[in-house]
């Protein structure tokens, strides 16, 4: 979940003397634009951006009730998240007159725990994602000036130790509360960062409505309102987010019995920075990023297994980068044999 924007840079020059040489100008303007994609670097790998939150959208889709709330036991899910980019956007939502492309692959193996309906009628439920994450960003300012960056490995964990979640007849929703410890390699101005350097908390909800009596039709819609540390070793602390994924979904069943279900609909995201950056930042402005796609599911409720695809294409973004999302994966839970599976 892993893991998660940059700024439009306007370099004015104020000329105090008129006897200034061609030369000091270039290495001026050169080393103001080597700054900027430093920065650039170091906050999107892998975070999809330091003006970007550390939760990154495309997590539930059309399974936002039941995202976190499978049956009692154990569950593993793999998902593969890929981001690239080749726009830049001011703060106006206008491309930034800056070459090049920004493309991160990360991986989330989750590992799941829920428990049978206890607490208020409610399931109680943990899970953590052990994450990692390969980044690259090839990007020019001119001609003759360019930067490239990249980094690979273990990025920052996503714990999630304690949600509640209700299966009722037309709703599946849950409450919960997850931090984010900085684990992934960071350091100010490096490279090669896999980690955002900072410790989140985050508190999230999911709800599944179930628009007709057989459940086949859903209306999905899962938050996450995220609180973010100071970086490590550096004075920038990233301001709030809050995300919302939402979806419309249909079941297909592919076999008469119901042992092999398809899902098909359309999902989308909105993340929008709510409070000003502190520290070196402070005065950049907010962000916010907006997303439409499709998903499609096969499900085998007996065996409870699931693979899954996700497209998200970003219309519109304000004051970090553009681009698309690509999620694919699987789940499959151990079921308590205690349990009753949902109905």
């Amino acid at each position: 979940m892993g893991d998660k924007g940059s700024e439009s840079v306007v370099v004015h020059f104020r000329h105090t003397a008129a006897a200034e040489t061609r030369r000091e100008r270039n290495m001026r303007t050169r080393s103001c634009g080597l700054l900027f994609l430093m920065f650039v670097v170091v906050c999107v790998i892998p975070s999809l951006g330091q003006q970007r939150g550390q939760y990154t959208p495309g997590q539930y889709g059309l399974n936002a009730g039941l995202g976190i709330q499978p049956d009692p036991g154990f569950t593993f899910a793999n998902l593969s998240l890929n981001y690239s980019a080749d726009s830049l956007r001011n703060s106006e939502g206008n491309k930034i007159p800056i070459t090049g492309t920004f493309s991160i692959w990360a991986t989330e193996n989750i590992f799941m725990y829920a428990s049978t309906p206890k607490i208020l009628g409610a399931s109680f439920v943990s899970m953590a994602s052990l994450n990692f994450a390969d980044g690259t960003l090839a990007a020019n300012i001119t001609p003759a000036l360019g930067l490239n960056g990249g980094g690979e490995g273990f990025a920052d964990t996503w714990v999630q130790p304690v949600n509640l979640a209700w299966h009722l007849k037309r709703f599946d929703t849950w409450v919960g509360y997850a931090f984010v410890a900085p684990t992934g390699k960071f350091s100010p101005l490096a490279l090669n960062n896999v980690g955002s350097g900072y410790w989140g908390n985050n508190f999230a909800t999911g709800t599944t409505f179930y628009v007709t009596k057989d459940k086949g039709t859903s209306l999905n819609l899962a938050t996450n309102w995220e609180f973010h540390g100071q970086k490590r070793d550096i004075n920038i602390t990233p301001g709030q987010a809050f995300t919302d994924e939402f979806g419309l979904g249909q079941i297909i069943p592919l076999k008469k019995d119901l042992s092999r279900l398809a899902q098909v609909g359309v999902v989308g995201f909105d993340q929008w920075q709510v409070s000003a950056n502190q520290g070196l930042t402070a005065a950049f402005p907010y962000y916010s990023v907006h997303a439409i796609g499709a998903q499609g599911n096969i499900v085998l409720p007996a065996k409870d297994f699931a693979v899954f695809f996700k497209y998200y294409d970003e219309y519109l973004a304000k004051a970090t980068t553009q681009g698309r999302t690509i999620v694919f994966g699987f789940s499959w839970t151990l079921r308590d044999p205690k349990a009753k599976p949902k109905q």
